[in-house]
């Protein structure tokens, strides 16, 4: 068996059997499986956008942080409602894969449109690591709340994370289908977590048996006074801040519009539908979380850990034995959601990625479907960058959050100017409406993307400041060398695939006596030039008269060999100086024959080495020269001659 069937094998075995082409139409998600697939990321931000806001009040307004986080929090949820309403719009108008970045290309031109790309790709990075990493979390916040204080897994955070990352990209290379069913239900079993915490909750609040969190406990951020940051004048700062904070919850948006191409037909509407009932559940849930903080006063704690929506689940249902298990389905709930709402980069970002490199602004190669109609260099460039980035960060939330939301800011500032100059440029219904809409949505964005570069600059904020330009400039380049490519193509004159040169000579790369060389030299007659030649370069003059020897003796080849002496050991320049001597008299062209011993063992890789494809790695460049590689599978050659009567050695 040889290695490249071993290979198969082993993917088939991991990935399943492989989808033809003709399935991509079945490979489609039904509304409400787009639902738990592309909405998962954006509804499980509601574990921690509150938490985010507190993390900024707190140790500036003290108990204060409860009253003030309600009118940020309805602010979050207006900016909701624009996006809610830009992002309809998208999907009316574009049905295609791309959301804003297509907005962005259609209405600002190619070239513009590479922030938007740069933005959404950045974003679905930082989300993965995101995610995963605030689904540890409430792993943890689990043990801290039912062990009594127990840290034991602390040191599981960052393992456990990349263990999750590579088990998201396993899941979604065996395709979207198998993904989706795998990733749909936890959205579910989330939403009806999180249901029976705010009905618990809002029966204990009426009959006036609802906790409050202890605000002196170990670990605890600090708490400052409401004077310290009125006095100071740093009211307006940190309510900016927090909002910003506050807008991790809105990541994640987007993903319904860069997936539309998921959905069944019709794909528009369906997508629609879908987005709408995204944002309302999102809604309930940032604001319900919001609102139980107001009342339980469930602050952030220094480490991370337990997690505000773990202490208000706990003081919720109590410490009793029902407690203990809605406390548990609670975190297992929101542990699931988060991990899976990583997943829902896994199905925007191959997509994304696709579709700016059908623009020529990525690698061709992230066009290409895998085993299972998968893109599968897109899986994995996110997966390599997501656990890089968790690697570079130690998984914490409060750390990658700095990087969160000015990618998908940028993306909704771009989206939303895009479709009013869309709109600017029609006559239609409602026209000034829609405009009004499209631009308070851009306002708003761009204004959480300046309060994050700049109040997060010295936090990591700075490393998406300088990748992005970087990153336009990169996407930009790619395409300038598609582009060279193309206008070179265009200009080649007629019958430019016809030979230019009059003579053709062959050189045949000889390093010893064997199947591969006989196997170059015949298909080296079959090219018909005007002269063949066997070259072997001498490093070893013993072996090079051993070799002419060997060669003269036998009738295997009606070709002579040359020897080319080359005693100081440099083959690579040897070889050059023979091709440009060959070349540099008349009008000549060369190909240089190059045969590639291959074997389905590992002796005969031993055996014998191979420096002809390295010699031959020097004359890429130069003009009028061919350098082809002729494979050469020795071990089925032998058994082939064995199964012809070819006498085996003794």
């Amino acid at each position: 068996m040889t290695l490249d069937q071993v290979v198969y094998r082993v993917k088939r075995g991991l990935l399943g059997r492989p989808l033809t082409a003709e399935r991509i139409g079945e490979e489609k998600l039904s509304n409400r499986t787009a639902l738990g697939v592309l909405a998962s990321d954006c509804i499980s931000s509601s574990a921690y956008g509150t938490e985010q806001m507190l993390r900024v009040l707190a140790p500036v307004v003290g108990t204060a942080a409860f009253t003030v986080v309600m009118p940020v929090t309805g602010a979050i949820l207006l900016v909701l409602l624009l996006l809610t309403l830009c992002y309809s719009d998208v999907l009316t108008i574009y049905t295609r894969a791309g959301g804003s970045y297509v907005v962005a290309r259609e209405n600002f031109g190619p070239n513009v449109a590479q922030v938007a790309a740069v933005a959404l790709l950045v974003d679905y990075v930082v989300t993965v690591a995101v995610q995963v990493s605030a689904g540890t979390n409430a792993l943890i916040s689990l043990a801290h709340l039912v062990g009594g204080g127990w840290s034991g897994l602390d040191h599981l955070q960052q393992p456990v994370s990349v263990a999750v990352v590579l088990l998201l990209a396993y899941g979604n290379l065996r395709g979207i289908r198998e993904a989706g069913r795998a990733f749909a239900l936890p959205a579910y079993l989330f939403m009806g977590a999180m249901g029976l915490v705010f009905v618990v909750a809002a029966v204990r609040g009426l009959t006036g048996t609802l906790p409050h969190a202890d605000l002196t406990a170990d670990g605890v951020v600090p708490l400052g006074t409401p004077g310290d940051g009125w006095l100071q004048g740093a009211s307006l700062f940190i309510v900016l801040r927090s909002f910003a904070n506050g807008g991790s919850s809105l990541t994640g948006l987007e993903a319904i519009s860069n997936g539309v191409s998921v959905f069944r037909q019709p794909q528009g509407r369906n997508a629609r539908r879908t987005l709408v009932a995204m944002s309302c559940v999102l809604a309930v849930l940032v604001l319900g979380v919001s609102v139980l903080a107001y009342f339980t006063h469930a602050v952030p704690y220094t480490d991370g850990t337990p997690t505000v929506i773990a202490q208000e689940a706990h003081l919720a249902f109590g410490d009793g034995p029902w407690g203990t298990v809605g406390l548990v389905l609670v975190q297992l709930a929101t542990a699931l959601i988060l991990y899976t709402g990583a997943n829902t980069p896994f199905t925007g970002f191959p997509f994304l990625a696709n579709f700016v490199a059908q623009d020529r602004f990525l690698p061709r190669v992230l066009t290409r479907r895998g085993h299972r109609l998968a893109f599968s260099n897109g899986i994995f460039v996110l997966t390599v960058l997501s656990l890089a980035l968790l690697l570079v960060t130690g998984a914490s939330v409060e750390k990658l959050v700095a990087l969160y939301a000015i990618g998908v800011f940028t993306a909704f500032t771009m989206a939303g100017a895009g479709l009013a100059t869309h709109h600017l440029r029609r006559r239609e219904p409602l026209r000034r409406v829609k405009i009004a809409i499209n631009v308070l949505a851009a306002v708003a964005s761009a204004g959480v993307v300046v309060i994050f570069a700049v109040t997060k600059f010295t936090e990591g904020a700075w490393l998406v400041v300088v990748v992005f330009p970087v990153g336009v400039w990169g996407l930009v380049r790619i395409n300038r060398e598609y582009r060279r490519e193309a206008a070179a193509l265009e200009r080649l004159p007629e019958g430019a695939d016809r030979p230019r040169a009059r003579d053709h000579h062959v050189l045949v790369l000889v390093e010893a006596l064997d199947l591969a060389t006989l196997k170059a030299l015949r298909y080296a007659h079959e090219l018909r030039p005007h002269t063949i030649r066997a070259v072997h370069f001498a490093i070893d003059e013993t072996r090079a008269r051993r070799l002419s020897a060997l060669w003269e003796s036998t009738s295997a080849t009606s070709v002579d060999l040359e020897l080319v002496a080359c005693p100081d050991r440099r083959l690579r320049h040897a070889m050059r100086e023979l091709a440009v001597r060959t070349t540099r008299e008349g009008d000549i062209s060369l190909t240089v024959l190059v045969p590639r011993r291959m074997y389905s063992g590992a002796l005969g890789k031993l055996l014998h080495r191979g420096t002809g494809e390295s010699m031959a790695r020097s004359l890429t460049h130069l003009p009028h020269i061919a350098v082809t590689i002729l494979p050469f599978d020795v071990s089925l050659a032998l058994r082939t001659l064995e199964a012809h009567g070819m006498p085996s050695p003794d």
